[in-house]
């Protein structure tokens, strides 16, 4: 077993250290979250943590880790005869984002349950993480069954496994880790309200504390086990406050007064139900444990906000988690006294004894100091429905080629759902249909692999012929192994939604371009609750350039949309000619993934010889691969040309207005869009 980085040699990241040290005190706090960047110690921290975790006391020979001093009465291996329970390591289980569901939950041997009526139960990694610490890398990529499975363990404590009748529970409460980067897609709200605490990390920019961390990593890569033995002393004094604070934690006291602190904090953010009450009161009660305290102050009341509430207020999908540090004191003085009931100075939250008591737990400064507030108003353009002079050609300020400056996004809106016609194989999600892991039985066939989801009544169909030869004699059937078959079912999957939109001339208008912007936006908030992959081409002047590879993080994709400029010609073909790059390099990566192509354009072509006719061509080639498509028209005024609906019949596909993309417009019902192959 290879010597894991010690947890004191993490140069800086005070946040990350402090979240997970809370929850080494106090397992009851729930988890943490940690967001960041690549490359920030994430996965570092969170496997040294598990050298600092008390030894827990198991059952001998229990697989589900069974507390002896109280067996869990249904466990698999029990009943449990008294004996004196052993010593072990507390674990860190990873889950892996391409796990099976057999792999978590563990499975049931299906020939078995049948034939003999044992349950034959092999353990999964849920198993394996009771009384442990459970570590998702990429948390956000996890696929939605498995989130679900976690839900459920984490809220019941117990993992339940059931296939047609035959049922096994076992205990599993864990402490919940994940990491991920939200470049690359953010968590859904239901799991990320099962974290207690999130933290957010980021790389140094000081010089002096980068080359440290180069230092370290270095020694450490060169002589794991010796640069470990260095910071034995630290690891051991670390680990002795961990236990001295878990001892003190019954102890401390958790005043009215500071329970009417956490509670207006939490009714001031608005927060959804009373989770992040609990866990703000376990979080404060930690922290004042950790300090050595036994009193709740305001400060930990305070930091414990910074902590607990970030992921937990309500916000816009796009908005990073945060908050309002003015308003949280603000709430912090109007709820309770302004000093500490018992006179100390301010609490020692930080890992390493000393600190500010109000410092981390939130957002923390940008890693490249670049301001990421939205877009302003250039001077001399006021905001939306202000009527300014546009300015001449080549004045000051007005950029070159009558490109125009970026204007803001209208409200988005709920759109009606655009799918994919047929059916489909790819990740899960919920878009269009498709075959997938979990949903309505449709059939059965023979299993490819291990048996995850049984079909009894074909089972026992293939088998009945066969019991005579087989000499059965009594009441149970005799299965085989060829007898059993596959439950096939279907779902709903996540697509690649390819945003192609026009950033010409004839776009520019503001009031027509904020529209267009919104509705954008309005199906990004839809492929973003849908799970699916988004991309970014826009064309304007000469060419099309592609303003975002397919990815998943949708708030990355609203973000190029935000600082979008207009103006110049309108390339049409280039854009489509671009998309259909995006998408073979995009089926090459992901064959199973099916894409949905969104063009947002009036229709107009312009530029080079037979601009119209080589968009048309451009267009039949992505009907000719069959790549299902909508065109969203966004031509306005009494005279229309009708040419977005032409481009939509040149693609095989569908033609909407913005007014009828809106869920609630009374243009019609959903509008699916047709498949290039059914629309000839």
């Amino acid at each position: 077993m290879s010597t894991p980085y010690p947890f004191t040699a993490i140069v800086g990241q005070d946040d990350l250290r402090l979240g997970l040290l809370l929850n080494a005190v106090s397992p009851a706090v729930g988890g943490v979250l940690v967001r960041g960047e690549k490359g920030t110690a994430k996965s570092t921290a969170v496997r040294a943590l598990a050298a600092l975790m008390p030894e827990v006391a198991v059952v001998p020979g229990c697989r589900f880790s069974c507390d002896p001093a109280s067996p869990d009465p249904a466990c698999p291996d029990g009943p449990h005869a008294e004996a004196a329970g052993v010593a072990r390591a507390a674990r860190t289980v990873e889950l892996p984002v391409g796990a099976s569901e057999d792999r978590l939950v563990g499975a049931l041997d299906i020939e078995r349950a049948l034939s003999e009526g044992v349950k034959a139960f092999e353990p999964g990694l849920l198993a394996d993480a009771h009384r442990g610490i459970l570590y998702v890398d990429e948390v956000n990529l996890l696929h939605d069954h498995l989130v679900d499975l976690l839900l459920d363990a984490a809220a019941m404590g117990a993992s339940y496994v059931e296939r047609e009748g035959v049922s096994v529970r076992h205990a599993a409460r864990f402490l919940l880790v994940g990491t991920m980067n939200p470049e690359e897609g953010e968590l859904r709200p239901q799991l990320l309200d099962r974290f207690g605490l999130t933290v957010e990390v980021s790389a140094s920019r000081d010089t002096d504390e980068r080359v440290e961390v180069v230092r370290r990593r270095l020694a450490y890569d060169d002589d794991p086990e010796g640069f470990a033995a260095r910071w034995a002393e630290e690891e051991n004094a670390l680990r002795e406050r961990i236990a001295g604070a878990r001892a003190l934690l019954p102890r401390v006291v958790l005043g009215d007064g500071v329970l009417r602190q956490i509670a207006a904090t939490c009714a001031a953010f608005e927060v959804d139900g009373m989770r992040a009450d609990i866990v703000m009161a376990r979080t404060a009660t930690a922290l004042a444990a950790w300090a050595g305290r036994e009193e709740v102050t305001a400060d930990d009341v305070r930091q414990a906000a910074l902590l607990a509430l970030p992921h937990r207020r309500r916000r816009n999908p796009f908005d990073a988690p945060g908050l309002d540090e003015d308003k949280l004191d603000q709430t912090l003085d109007e709820a309770g006294p302004q000093e500490n009931s018992n006179g100390d100075d301010d609490p020692d939250p930080g890992p390493d004894g000393g600190g500010d008591g109000g410092g981390g737990g939130g957002v923390p400064p940008q890693a490249d100091g670049e301001d990421r507030t939205p877009p302003q108003p250039p001077q001399g353009q006021g905001s939306e429905g202000d009527s300014p002079s546009p300015a001449p050609e080549n004045a000051p300020g007005r950029p070159a080629g009558g490109e125009q400056q970026p204007v803001a996004a209208a409200e988005p809106f709920r759109t009606k759902m655009l799918s994919v016609p047929g059916l489909g194989e790819g990740a899960a999600g919920r878009r269009s249909r498709a075959r997938t892991e979990h949903g309505r039985t449709t059939g059965a066939r023979r299993p490819e692999g291990a048996l995850t989801k049984l079909h009894l009544a074909a089972t026992v169909q293939a088998a009945a012929p066969h019991q005579h030869a087989r000499g059965r004699s009594g009441r149970g059937l005799v299965v085989r192994r060829d007898d059993l078959r596959q439950a096939t079912r279907e779902g709903r999957e996540g697509n690649l939604v390819l945003f192609v939109v026009d950033a010409s001339g004839s776009m520019a208008a503001r009031q027509r371009m904020s529209a267009v912007k919104g509705a954008v936006l309005s199906l990004l908030l839809d492929a973003y609750q849908r799970r699916d992959k988004v991309g970014l081409v826009t064309f304007r002047g000469k060419e099309a350039e592609v303003a975002l590879p397919p990815t998943s993080s949708v708030d990355a994709a609203a973000a190029r949309l935000e600082s979008l400029p207009t103006g110049g010609r309108t390339p049409l073909a280039a854009g489509l000619l671009k998309a259909h790059d995006v998408l073979r390099v995009e089926r090459l990566r992901d064959p199973s993934r099916r894409p949905l192509l969104v063009v947002v354009t009036d229709g107009r072509a312009t530029g080079g010889p037979e601009p119209v006719a080589l968009a048309g061509r451009a267009a039949r080639l992505h009907r000719a691969e069959g790549t299902a498509s909508v065109v969203v028209d966004c031509e306005s005024g009494y005279v229309r040309l009708g040419l977005a609906g032409e481009l939509a019949r040149e693609l095989g596909g569908t033609a909407v207005t913005l007014d009828e993309l809106r869920a609630d417009s009374i243009a019609g019902l959903v509008k699916d869009v047709t498949a290039a192959g059914r629309a000839a």
